[in-house]
């Protein structure tokens, strides 16, 4: 078993030469070399060996077990190798039978919240740890290349986010929501690991953004986290990305306006780091709904004619559909009930209605506790033209909490009691946001990511903690198996030697599924 192993180990450290450049220009196959699959974030994939007609004899290919933490990650598969995470860790090991290749891990301080994955640039790996260092590995062996600093752990800042790689550069963003820290994305030279350039979320006094704020004290309160994964067009060289709330997170009586970059999509220039556009999911937010959800591209006719096109399931509850290239919006639809507006503006944009803002004696939201939908990834079938998104409806009571002399109390600011909810896959037309189907689980809470495949098949998993491959085109149940915990994290595939395999990662253990 020792030579065997030793055999495996040095054919998957051979095949591990690195990552071609081209692979994140195509739909993933035989290869899945970013966090999303591909710059879309359609998590959508163009195999079809598992499809609506087979997927129901899928079977277990192999299972790794990494005694860690829940696995939040989604892998990357580069020349037969997987690289994946949790925080402190990351693993490669064999794509073909889940044998391992080689183990990094480095104990640090800091918010160990969960870990998204690695970038992967050439011969290298990039991951962040929960003390706010980027790290470098080498992709063949795991040995450390070089750590940087990107923020301070004193104050609060975590990095949780999966890098994007960009042409010569690795994008970082911060988390931490914990205490009153500005947040930013930086491009990071893949060699040195020496900033290339530097997106403040909050702009400094004066700068453009700046009137959104009453005054610097109300900006030096900070936020915006930057803690998933964005998406880019190389057409156009821009990065799309979504930044969190202000703070404090749940009173707004300080910090009056819409706080701009918070809560927003923005669209960057990948080689400065300058604005281009942005759009505010939730102007002014007091109910802690960052607009991170992955903003996925899409080309397609929208009204009889070709466009490039940005869509976003917002942890609001609203789908936004913008033109990617300047930011002008399309269409804005509810995917679940919510009642936190009183209407749009001119932009397409929700207006906050004072009322539903958090009260001393409770204001009553209809979201459910948490927002309509998380960090978990959605995705955009071309075939079905449907986007997916894991959702969440109910009822929170939000409370506002002041002091003696009637001022903010504490980074919070109030506290959100949840009085029900339940999870609900739901499946819209994007180009009208109108809803074509939809699935309800049993009353609780699930956070699964979606991948659709040209198969037909949607796979993701139900607040039961059942994994799933429904019919893309109707929601219909194709296949399910319960693995003993929950998905926490976003299923991908890949086909390797003319089998495709579907990996799903629950609690500790990642598995993989393949036909018989």
């Amino acid at each position: 078993m020792k030579s065997f192993a030793l055999v495996v180990a040095i054919a998957a450290e051979l095949c591990a030469q690195g990552l071609d450049p081209a692979a994140l220009l195509k739909p993933p196959t035989d290869t899945w070399p970013t966090y999303n699959g591909d710059y879309s974030g359609r998590r959508y994939s163009p195999l079809t060996q598992i499809n609506k007609t087979n997927v129901r004899t899928l079977t277990l290919a192999w299972a790794f077990q990494t005694r860690s933490s829940t696995l939040k990650t989604t892998p990357l598969e580069v020349n037969g190798v997987l690289y994946f995470t949790a925080p402190d860790h990351v693993w490669a090991i064999d794509a073909r039978s889940g044998h391992a290749i080689w183990h990094y891990n480095r104990p640090s301080e800091g918010d160990h919240i969960g870990q998204r994955g690695v970038a992967m640039y050439k011969d290298r790996l990039y991951f962040g740890t929960p003390d706010a260092h980027l790290i470098c590995l080498n992709a063949r062996n795991g040995k450390l290349i070089w750590d940087v600093v990107i923020a301070d752990v004193k104050f609060g800042y975590y990095l949780s986010v999966a890098p994007l790689v960009v042409k010569d550069s690795v994008i970082v963003g911060t988390s931490g929501d914990q205490a009153d820290i500005p947040h930013f994305l930086e491009a990071i030279n893949p060699e040195n690991g020496k900033i290339i350039w530097r997106w403040n979320s909050v702009p400094k006094p004066g700068e453009p953004g700046s009137e959104t704020w009453p005054d610097a004290e109300s900006m030096a309160h900070g936020g915006g986290p930057t803690w998933i994964t964005g998406t880019y067009d190389p057409s156009l060289n821009l990065i799309y990305w979504g930044t969190g709330n202000p703070h404090p997170v749940l009173a707004g009586i300080g910090r009056r306006g819409a706080n701009l970059y918070t809560c927003s999509i923005v669209a960057l220039n990948a080689d400065t780091g300058k604005l281009a556009w942005y759009f505010q999911p939730s102007p002014h937010d007091t109910h802690d709904w960052d607009a991170v959800e992955t903003p996925v591209l899409i080309d397609a006719e929208f009204r009889g004619k070709p466009r490039k096109m940005l869509a976003q399931a917002s942890r609001n509850g609203y789908y936004f559909l913008l033109d990617r290239v300047t930011g002008e919006h399309l269409v804005t639809a509810p995917f679940v009930p919510t009642d936190f507006a009183s209407g749009l503006d001119a932009k397409g944009q929700p207006i906050p209605d004072k009322k539903k803002e958090p009260q001393l004696d409770g204001s009553l939201v209809a979201v459910a506790p948490g927002g309509a939908t998380n960090w978990m990834s959605p995705s955009f079938d071309p075939q079905t033209k449907l986007f997916y998104v894991n959702a969440q409806r109910g009822f929170t009571l939000y409370y506002l909490d002041l002091n003696a002399k009637q001022q903010v109390e504490g980074h919070q600011g109030g506290a959100a009691s949840p009085l029900w909810s339940e999870s609900l896959l739901v499946a819209f037309d994007f180009a009208t946001g109108k809803i074509r189907w939809s699935r309800t689980e049993d009353e609780g809470r699930a956070r699964p990511g979606i991948l659709t495949t040209a198969g037909g098949v949607l796979f993701t998993a139900d607040a039961a903690g059942n994994l799933l491959a429904l019919d893309a085109e109707n929601g219909s149940v194709l296949w399910h198996k319960y693995p003993g915990g929950y998905l926490d994290s976003s299923p991908m595939t890949y086909e390797l030697d003319g089998r495709q395999f579907v990996l799903t990662a629950v609690g500790d253990v990642l598995y993989a599924w393949a036909l018989p």
